[in-house]
């Protein structure tokens, strides 16, 4: 090892050793005030004034209803607002049940790799040795593919294959069956493609290691231990409390009520179906926060899993949606230095959104009903929330005043993944580029094509990031042009890769 490397290793092992002890010390100081009586440092959580805040955001953005949960000074402060659903009339309180949508990814990912520390599966052997009849449409990644790859998004695996297999506890034995004939986005382990039938996977995993439902394993592995007793998948639980009704409205519009109150199939679990109180996703959430340890210093699960699930696994090609890279189930950022980790999810008419800085002992949630300006009150609350308990920015994102000129001739063309196809052409009137989205294949003409106007935020030899959105009214995302190392052309958007195709 070169003397300039060996410096570099030994610079960032003391980093991570510092973040271990800060860490710890924090813990430990938190447990001995709070026996003490002493307060904190961190401001006091005025209650009054962030319900206000939230009250007001949700009049402004036409957000019917919504539950907020703080992790700060060591406490869970919970608050809650407007209705549940619009033609009830009934009250969001604290104890109401939203669905958290991707969010679960988080706990599914958690008892994969509690299941892996505990010595009943490898994260680095083919998936297929643990699960012989996994199959997807490409012999070779079937083979190969592994649990990890799972984990941190680089299988490949198409990303948005739904098939309802029933509400018996076969379900995900079903799917699995039926996701042979998925293709793939990317050859495994050459980028990042979010895949929710990658998180099916692994729940099926969970299921054969543990000879039960992926549904029991929840209880037994992360719910029951935390005490989360506002936790759950089965409708049939949801009903014993208030439950949120989804939602859905363009930015600007009366958000109207979903036909039904969940319209995900049972199979849809391990990658979007747990619902839950704001404030039992902040518990789930501060257990990566203090270490794996509860509030009280009870160890739930051993702190190895937790420094797994947030180690930098892999580079994201988009900086921004989640931050800049994945762990195993979370996607982490950094805000001014210090590390966090978080998800967001999104079912037929609910949003959830969760972002959480271990270093810093906070956690921000926030469940909506749904709406199209949703995402601007996360947005404007997590930031708010940050600063004051947190003392980080949280980063925006837009284009510069004065955007960079971009040959974009070579970015013009066709980009398709299964059921979708990407058109990118020549802007006018200050947009770059136009990128036009619609369904292909056997989601052909199931909804009407989107459109995105493009503007240029930067560009380098190996990638081109523009910035996107559909009308004034509707925040920036980030589109990313890049290449893979055999030279093949993709497009990152909604954290998905899509190949160019002609």
């Amino acid at each position: 090892m070169s003397e300039n490397l060996s410096r570099e290793v030994s610079k960032v092992v003391d980093q991570e050793v510092a973040r271990i002890l800060e860490r710890t010390e924090r813990a430990v100081t938190r447990t001995v005030n709070r026996a003490l009586g002493v307060p904190e440092g961190a401001p006091a959580f005025d209650t009054d004034r962030w319900q206000a805040r939230l009250d007001g955001l949700l009049a402004a953005h036409r957000v019917h209803g919504a539950a907020l949960a703080v992790l700060a000074d060591g406490e869970i402060h919970e608050l809650a607002s407007g209705i549940l659903h619009s033609e009830t009339g009934v009250a969001a309180t604290t104890d109401s049940v939203f669905q958290i949508g991707s969010v679960s990814k988080g706990y599914t990912a958690a008892m994969v790799v509690l299941l892996a520390e505990a010595g009943k599966l490898d994260l680095d052997a083919p998936v297929v040795a643990v699960l012989p009849e996994f199959a997807v449409a490409d012999a070779e990644a079937s083979r190969t593919i592994t649990p990890r790859q799972l984990l941190n998004h680089t299988s490949g695996i198409e990303g948005d294959h739904v098939s309802d297999t029933g509400r018996g506890d076969d379900c995900l034995a079903r799917y699995i069956e039926g996701a042979r004939t998925v293709g793939l986005t990317n050859p495994p382990g050459t980028t990042v493609s979010y895949s929710s039938t990658a998180y099916n996977v692994l729940g099926r995993i969970v299921e054969v290691v543990t000879d039960g439902t992926w549904d029991e394993a929840l209880k037994e592995l992360l719910t029951g231990p935390l005490g989360l007793a506002h936790t759950m998948t089965l409708p049939e639980e949801v009903l014993r409390f208030r439950a949120a009704m989804g939602h859905m409205g363009d930015p600007g519009e009366e958000p109207v009520p979903t036909p039904l109150w969940n319209m995900m199939p049972r199979s849809a679990g391990p990658y979007g179906g747990i619902c839950a109180t704001a404030a039992d996703v902040a518990r789930f959430a501060r257990l990566f926060v203090d270490g794996g340890a509860a509030p009280d210093g009870t160890r739930v699960v051993p702190e190895a899993v937790v420094e797994a699930m947030l180690n930098r696994e892999v580079e994201m090609p988009d900086q921004w949606f989640l931050g800049g890279h994945w762990g195993l189930g979370w996607g982490l950022f950094e805000w001014d230095g210090v590390r966090g980790f978080g998800h967001d999810g999104s079912t037929f008419g609910q949003l959830a959104y969760l972002r959480a800085m271990p270093e810093k002992g906070v956690a921000v949630v926030l469940l909506t009903n749904g709406g199209g300006a949703a995402p601007k009150v996360f947005e404007t609350l997590c930031r708010e929330l940050s600063a004051e308990f947190a003392g980080v920015t949280m980063p925006g994102f837009e284009p510069p005043a004065e955007p960079p000129v971009v040959e974009v001739g070579e970015f013009l063309g066709r980009y398709k993944r299964e059921g979708f196809l990407m058109t990118i052409a020549e802007g006018s009137g200050g947009s770059a580029l136009i990128l036009t989205y619609e369904g292909a294949d056997g989601l052909a003409g199931t909804f009407d094509p989107l459109v995105w106007q493009l503007t240029a935020v930067s560009h380098t030899p190996t990638k081109t990031v523009f910035a996107g959105r559909r009308n004034d009214k509707d925040a920036w995302i980030p589109v990313v042009f890049y290449a893979l190392a055999d030279g093949s052309r993709y497009v990152h958007f909604g954290v998905r890769a899509t190949a160019k195709a002609a």
